[in-house]
């Protein structure tokens, strides 16, 4: 997916599109402000890209030791 689509989704649409990751449908909530979904799916997500969104999300939301962590997994 082009990033220039990816955004553009996030403006117009309810829901990421379907062939997104579960990492990049994280992305995809935490700019639209749900924090919750976005977490649930990067905690779902096992793979190096899952740990990366989950730790970014942790930074978004102030919790530095917890993003630390999951820089490291």
């Amino acid at each position: 997916m082009k990033k220039a689509s990816f955004l553009t989704s996030i403006r117009q649409d309810k829901t990421p599109p379907e062939e997104s990751s579960s990492s990049l449908a994280a992305l995809w909530w935490i700019k639209k402000g749900d924090w919750n979904k976005a977490h649930d799916l990067a905690e779902a997500d096992k793979t190096s890209d899952g740990n990366w969104v989950h730790a970014y999300l942790h930074r978004v939301e102030g919790d530095i030791g917890n993003a630390t962590y999951w820089y490291t997994r």
